[in-house]
Order: structure tokens, then sequence, then C-alpha cells
């Protein structure tokens, strides 16, 4: 599955990774299977090996005490990530010479798993190996927080975002501030345990508290200019 790709990943660099599912089709299909994933967002960012069965059968554990659970040194950081019906979107900083294909391998394989013991399905998921684009830019850096966290906007006016406009800009940004399934939340303060998915301090700090990271979002989801709107092209629908 990692032979396939192209890119190489060097420590201490950012990257964008995603993936969809296999013939476009959905892979979240409630807010349990999104939780699962956070769920392994956590606690696969581990040199470690962890079995989610085992903590849930032996010791009792719920999803969401997970969080909780101490871990051993983090593959990759994460800076901010969005879980779609169909296709999901991570951006990390790699911490070790194999620790995305390690991550991402852990991941994708401890869902896929879980997806088809659940719904009874067989054959592969996701839509090959996953994507990944090498982070240079500064300016490439700080659009992926906008572009990642507004991903969910799609699914309330497709039409639009297809044009790449918001039409209703305060319609959308409520829907983000309730959207569970994305680090939106965590970045306008909220306290909830997903938060522990994220390290952002191993990140430019372009966003000195919450209502710095709003003013960014609004001004993206406000902004008419043509040569700043939301770049959709590139990322899977």
């Amino acid at each position: 599955m990692m032979s396939e790709r192209k890119i190489s990943f060097s420590v201490g660099e950012y990257y964008h990774l995603y993936n969809r599912g296999n013939d476009k089709r959905l892979i979240f299909l409630d807010d349990n299977d999104c939780l699962r994933f956070l769920v392994l967002l956590y606690v696969c960012n581990n040199t470690a090996e962890v079995h989610i069965s085992s903590y849930k059968g032996d010791q009792g554990v719920s999803l969401m005490e997970m969080f909780e659970l101490e871990r051993g040194d983090s593959l990759v950081s994460i800076g901010a990530y969005c879980l779609m019906p169909n296709h999901f979107h991570l951006l990390v900083k790699a911490e070790s010479e194999q620790g995305i294909s390690v991550f991402m391998k852990k991941i994708l394989t401890g869902y896929s798993m879980y997806f088809n013991k659940k719904y009874q399905r067989s054959g592969k998921l996701f839509e090959g190996p996953f994507k990944a684009k090498h982070v240079d830019e500064d300016s490439y850096l700080q659009y992926l927080y906008a572009y990642i966290h507004l991903n969910p906007v799609k699914t309330i006016d497709p039409t639009n975002w297809e044009k790449k406009i918001i039409a209703n800009p305060e319609q959308a940004y409520g829907f983000l501030c309730r959207y569970p399934h994305s680090s939106f939340v965590d970045y306008q303060g909220g306290q909830r345990q997903e938060r522990v998915i994220l390290n952002p301090t191993a990140f430019p700090e372009y966003f000195v508290d919450k209502r710095e990271f709003s003013e960014y979002i609004n001004d993206w989801i406000n902004y008419e200019d043509e040569e700043k709107k939301i770049n959709i092209k590139e990322f899977p629908r």
C-alpha cells in the first residue's frame, strides 16, 4: 500500500494528508463511525501497538475515555483535521522517519477492519493509498487551517461550494461551530475530550487566541476576491 507513494516524508516537515472512500462511497455513516476514527487519530499516534478492542473488552474503557489514556512517543503532530461523509483531511508534522507512513497504515487498517465488520462487508474501503502534499510554504500552511475547517460548508451548500462561493456567511459560520467532526471547535476554545488529538505547539502560532482564529476564518468566509476564493479543485469531493 505504501510502496505506490511517490512523495517522501521528512522529519520536521508539514504535510496535508487526505483520502476518500473507494468509488467515492461513504466511509462515515453515523456519529459512532466518526468517533471511532477520531479515537484512532489519538491512540494510533503512538510508537507502541494499540488495540482498541482490548481496552474496551478487558478494561471496560469506553471510546470517549480512550482520549484519557496515556500514550508513548507520538509518530506525528496533528495541527488540524476534518471528517466528511466520504473523505477526511489531516494537517500533520512528521516527527520521525517513518512516522507518517506507520501512523496512516495503523489508522486506515484499523478503521477498515472496524467498518467492514460493523457493516458486514468485504473489500477495500479507501480509494488506494492516502494522498499527501508537502506543505513547503508558510502561506500554504496557514491557508490549510481555513480550507480544512471550511470543508463542512459543502454539506449545506454544495452548489455554491463547487463555484468557490460561500453564499450565506453567517449560516456557514454557525454550522461550523456546531460541526463536531473537525478540530474547528477546539480552535474556538471548546474544552472537549477530543482536543488531545491536536498538538498546536508543533505548528507556527498563527492564532494567539480563539478570537484571532475566528477572525481568520470569517475573513475567508466573507472574502469575495477571485484570487482568494477557496481552492477546492485539487482535493477530494
